[in-house]
């Protein structure tokens, strides 16, 4: 039914407007949940029709009514990222109608971490920590009191938070920073042992490529900005939120694969 598929699209832009302000306010001093949404530029304060996801950004041509300075491309594009990450667990995830929304809500949460992340160079606390929450909580859901099940699923948080706790700790936070340790702690919760490790090393091989990619594009184009080599620093988050939906979503399992190989 496709007006049911765009509404859960439309819900998710609305939604990703929203993770817009949780964004770019969180550990500002500013109120998530109070204030209207305003340009940081001039001050201005938006009205309802400056703040339609997508659409407002297309017919403002990327530019604050006011002062006419840009707007970020991070705004539809967190719009549009929701938008698709609803309508992907509305279909691909035919499970009762409780966990669907405890899926939209990690996903949320996740996408917050990412482009924080991105931003920053930091996972925030309070999102990770949600998510930790929330993933604890889906295991629950999904298990309906499944020792065996639930056993697995908290081995492998445990685990996944070792592992990489350790890679921090030894490497004096060179090689991964601890909020990734969090975040992985979260996604052992979520997927358990098997669709983890594939999630991470799905994780691992995006961000080589990425990095090795960036290296020689830095190397062809000669950029005068700040360069990039084997020893700088790239967020792990965004690679490990990416090795985590993709195997959310299409259920691969490498150690399946390898076994049968």
């Amino acid at each position: 039914m496709w007006f049911i598929s765009l509404a859960i699209f439309l819900l998710g832009l609305i939604v990703g407007s929203f993770l817009n302000v949780v964004i770019y306010r969180y550990n500002t001093g500013l109120s998530v949940s109070k204030g209207r949404s305003m340009c940081f530029q001039c001050g201005k304060v938006l009205h309802w029709y400056e703040l339609i996801p997508v659409i407002s950004f297309v017919i403002q041509q990327r530019r604050c009514r006011r002062c006419h300075s840009l707007i970020s491309w991070q705004y539809p594009a967190v719009e549009l990222l929701t938008g698709f990450l609803f309508l992907a667990v509305w279909q691909l995830k035919t499970e009762s109608l409780f966990i669907i929304p405890l899926y939209w809500l990690i996903f949320s949460t996740l996408v917050v971490i990412l482009v924080y992340d991105l931003r920053h160079k930091i996972i925030p606390d309070g999102p990770v920590y949600l998510f930790i929450g929330l993933g604890a909580l889906t295991t629950l859901s999904r298990s309906h009191l499944d020792i065996g099940l639930l056993g697995k699923h908290w081995l492998a948080s445990l685990v996944f938070f070792l592992v990489f706790a350790a890679l921090w700790y030894f490497s004096a936070g060179r090689w991964m920073g601890f909020g990734d340790a969090k975040l992985v702690t979260g996604l052992g919760f979520l997927l358990g042992i098997s669709s983890g490790i594939t999630a991470l090393v799905l994780a691992f091989w995006s961000g080589a490529i990425v990095g090795i990619a960036l290296i020689v594009i830095g190397k062809i184009l000669k950029f005068s900005g700040p360069k990039i080599n084997i020893k700088s620093e790239i967020p792990f988050a965004p690679f490990i939120i990416f090795g985590l939906a993709l195997a959310f979503f299409t259920d691969i399992n490498l150690l399946d694969i390898v076994t049968t190989l």
